[in-house]
This record gives structure tokens, C-alpha cells and sequence, in this order.
């Protein structure tokens, strides 16, 4: 008969932990990097602006746009050239959806990372 796994393990605290991540091919794409920047492209209005306040490049943020951009069926970034300001950008309905999507599949990740925790007590 199998031991519990807590019969297994040293006297202390354990606990199972990990990241969240949707991937396409093999590679991530949309976790919680990619949900920050589209969240402070929604408060700023600006892809310069969201990076600066993440602590990213410019060029990094691009980057990460373009490959977001890339998998949906319509783009999660929408920009917009000239204007008095100077133009600026917004995220899509599908950024949204995704958004809240990655909130809910975090939350059942997050009660199943305590669940399977609690095995280690």
C-alpha cells in the first residue's frame, strides 16, 4: 500500500506551485505578461506608456503585441496614427475576452495548486 505523499516528505512547509500559460505550437503566448501589458494599454491608451509602467522595452512590447496580435481571429491591439495627440491604442473585444478567460482559468488554478497543497500538510 502506498504511503500518503506527506509520509514521504522532511518535517516543514510544501507547497505545489507553478505558472499559467496558453500556448500555440509549442510556444506561450497569452499569461500573465501579456495580460498586464493589454491591461495597461486599456488604462494608458498607449503601448509606450503600458511598457514604461511594466519596466519593458518598447521593442519587447512589440514584440509581445505582434505575437498576440498574430493568434487571434482579429487583432487584441488596435492602433491608430495621427491625430492631435499623436494617435494611441486600445485593446479589442477579443483582448477583453481573453482577459477574463485567463482570470477565471488562474482561479481554477490557483483552487487546484491549494488543493493538491493540501495533501503536503
Amino acid at each position: 500500500m502506498e504511503q500518503p505523499i506527506r509520509n514521504l516528505l522532511k518535517e516543514g512547509t510544501f507547497n505545489v506551485n507553478g505558472s499559467l500559460w496558453l500556448e500555440f505550437g509549442g510556444k506561450r503566448f497569452f499569461g500573465p505578461g501579456p495580460v498586464e501589458l493589454l491591461e495597461r494599454i486599456a488604462e494608458t491608451g498607449s503601448i509606450k506608456q503600458a511598457a514604461l509602467a511594466m519596466g519593458m522595452s518598447y521593442k519587447k512590447a512589440w514584440d509581445l503585441i505582434n505575437n498576440l496580435n498574430s493568434m487571434g481571429i482579429r487583432p487584441f491591439v488596435i492602433t491608430s496614427t495621427g491625430g492631435e495627440k499623436g494617435g494611441g491604442s486600445s485593446i479589442s473585444e477579443e483582448a477583453r475576452q481573453m482577459i477574463a478567460y485567463h482570470r477565471q482559468l488562474r482561479e481554477r488554478f490557483r483552487q487546484f495548486l491549494e488543493q493538491e497543497s493540501s495533501h503536503l500538510k
